[in-house]
């Protein structure tokens, strides 16, 4: 495709998008009475519009039926996360027993690798970003130390190389075979946070198994924004968020999965909790633990309603939307995004630089703007558009497909020409 950057080139791509009408189920923030560009999905994605109704639905059931209401609500209580699996299990690509939605990300991550994380005095390593989100780089650490190893030889950190932005495949690879006899887990942002690179994650699973290694990814910037096969690509755990591309609002309930091949295994460590446990047997009320046989094994409490609501309210629209559609549409946008910058360059002096590999990326597009600095950004919010700062000099823009339109785009452009 030919783009131009022009107002009516942008509509002409909105008249033509299959996905326009999706933007009118989510609120937009306004700027002097017209809607801001949100570009910042990848931190908090916006409130669908029937997200209200949905929690509104389970505080009139509580205020109807009281405790009552895990039996009684519209949607009952007592299995209220088996709602969000089927929808889930679609967006990652695995069965829906292989998925189960609960607590927080880190959390999960934590009780992941109280399982898959079994270091012994030989195989003892885990392979990791050097720039990894720091919730991660503090969990990797945290579970290295508990186990009485140093994470400054328990941690094998994957830079790029000097002067690049991105770690380069092979480098992984590499990484994978130089440690083969002491690596016990890989554990890698599927999306990196800061640059918006998309690793190969079956390439990477496949070569960690190759030489005995666990290995698992932390989703959150990949869960609703790029194609996922976790069950195909036989990775053994994941975890990820629902209120970035999920839009299930600040600080909701994430997700976790398990492979199948792990399901039935006795012998294998965990923290254990009450929801873990057979639903025949858990009201019973025994004190030994028994677990169910799919990944919901791994919860420990029961479901937090409300936020629960918000993200069911969530994934019906991506259901609706479909995922291959919403992929094919972001492709579309961030190359026009891409444009759009490079048009800007050629009367900028090339100040704008992406970081993000084309072809390895999903809605994010990380921008350094040399010279310019946290000023520019800042002026960017006065101006009616929220992208996202990462220190030290990277502006992260993500137009997504659910409610971002190729207008939006062009006003970013225009904005920022007129900005710098």
């Amino acid at each position: 495709m030919t783009f131009e950057n022009s107002i009516d080139f942008a509509k002409k791509l909105d008249a033509q998008d299959p996905l326009k009408e999706f933007r009118a189920r989510f609120l937009l923030p306004q700027h002097n009475s017209e809607p801001i560009v949100y570009f910042t999905g990848n931190s908090l994605g916006l409130q669908p519009k029937t997200s209200q109704a949905a929690i509104q639905q389970e505080l009139n059931d509580w205020a109807t039926f009281g405790v009552e209401g895990h039996f009684l609500a519209k949607n009952p209580w007592m299995h209220y996360h088996e709602f969000l699996t089927e929808k889930m299990a679609k967006i990652v690509g695995a069965k829906n027993s292989e998925v189960v939605m609960m607590n927080q990300l880190t959390v999960n991550l934590h009780l992941l690798m109280v399982s898959f994380y079994r270091p012994t005095k030989q195989r003892y390593k885990i392979l990791c970003e050097s720039k990894a989100f720091p919730s991660d780089q503090y969990a990797l650490q945290s579970q290295v130390k508990f186990h009485n190893f140093d994470p400054k030889n328990a941690l094998i950190e994957l830079a790029p190389r000097e002067g690049e932005y991105n770690v380069r495949h092979e480098d992984i690879l590499s990484a994978i075979e130089k440690n083969k006899d002491s690596l016990a887990l890989i554990m890698i942002g599927g999306v990196n946070y800061f640059s918006g690179q998309v690793f190969d994650m079956k390439a990477i699973t496949e070569a960690g198994h190759k030489v005995g290694a666990i290995v698992g990814f932390d989703l959150a910037h990949g869960a609703g924004n790029i194609n996922l096969e976790l069950h195909h690509w036989n990775v053994d755990f994941a975890c990820w968020c629902s209120y970035k591309y999920l839009n299930s609002g600040p600080g909701s309930v994430a997700g976790a999965f398990v492979h199948e091949q792990h399901h039935k295994k006795t012998d294998m460590p965990m923290f254990a909790g009450w929801w873990g446990t057979k639903k025949e047997t858990r009201f019973l009320m025994g004190n030994v633990f028994d677990p169910i046989e799919t990944a919901e094994r791994w919860q420990l409490s029961n479901a937090p309603i409300f936020a629960m609501a918000a993200c069911k309210a969530s994934l019906e629209i991506f259901d609706e939307a479909g995922m291959k559609n919403l992929i094919a549409k972001s492709k579309i946008l961030t190359s026009y995004l891409e444009f759009i910058i490079n048009d800007i360059n050629k009367t900028k002096n090339n100040c704008l630089e992406i970081i993000t590999p084309k072809e390895l990326q999903g809605c994010q597009v990380s921008v350094v703007a040399h010279g310019y600095g946290k000023t520019l950004y800042n002026k960017l919010i006065e101006s009616g558009v929220i992208p996202d700062w990462r220190e030290p000099n990277v502006i992260r823009c993500a137009p997504v497909p659910l409610y971002n339109s190729f207008e939006d785009i062009y006003r970013f452009g225009n904005i920022l020409k007129r900005l710098l």
